[in-house]
């Protein structure tokens, strides 16, 4: 089996074999969209041979990639089983979801404070890009630059344990979040709060900015917890 050909996702999008840039990261990269987009679903086991077979490498690699997305908290290695896509309850994610919503309405208020101009400016760009997805119905990418706006604001706010908390639910969340824009009502809701957002940290205005920001992931709660 030719590694060093294969590893990276097809340009149309597809299943199958992907082509080779750094393996480990390639593959946890292409294992996390899989879990995110569904095609791996909650509760899934991980079979390292046909998983292997499919995506055109070796066990070992793999395994490695299935062990970080464990440390991630996105695959549970259950005794006897073996690697499982985690399924979290409805009371899993809320109690995540209010975690983080406390998070970043704190991370908000502090961004408008500490933040540069060209900092913003930055996260302006974030949300162009994001728009420009989601005009041209590319759930996966807007929801990858959506994740980055999130980050990008709460990197901001300068205090180490906020940032490695908010990462550590955000990346257990991601599947979550990620059905949380299916639907075009619940999409284009999501894209509004988004344009507010942005408002806000341009005019750093502190209330407004942690106001919008709770709303969204209290709504965000609305939006998934009839899909879990």
């Amino acid at each position: 089996m030719d590694e060093t050909s294969s590893l990276q996702r097809r340009a149309d999008g597809s299943a199958g074999p992907i082509r080779r840039t750094a393996l480990h990261d390639t593959l946890v990269n292409h294992l996390r969209d899989m879990i995110i987009e569904g095609d791996l679903e909650p509760g899934t086991r991980l079979h390292e041979g046909q998983l292997g077979e499919q995506l055109g490498v070796s066990r070992t690699p793999l395994r490695e990639a299935i062990k970080y997305l464990a440390s991630e908290g996105l695959v549970e290695l259950v005794p006897s089983r073996g690697a499982v896509v985690k399924r979290f309850s409805q009371k899993d994610v809320h109690d995540m979801l209010t975690v983080l919503r406390t998070l970043e309405e704190l991370a908000g208020r502090l961004a408008c404070e500490t933040a540069t101009d060209a900092e913003i400016a930055h996260v302006r760009t974030l949300h162009d890009a994001m728009i420009d997805r989601y005009k041209a119905a590319d759930r996966l990418q807007y929801y990858k630059l959506n994740q980055d706006i999130h980050t990008a604001i709460v990197r901001l706010a300068q205090n180490s344990s906020l940032i490695d908390i908010h990462a550590m639910l955000q990346t257990r969340l991601k599947r979550i979040r990620f059905i949380g824009h299916e639907g075009p009502e619940k999409w284009a809701a999501a894209v509004s709060e988004h344009e507010e957002m942005i408002q806000a940290l341009e005019a750093r205005d502190k209330a407004g900015l942690s106001e919008v920001l709770g709303r969204h992931l209290f709504n965000a709660w609305d939006r998934v917890r009839d899909s879990l």
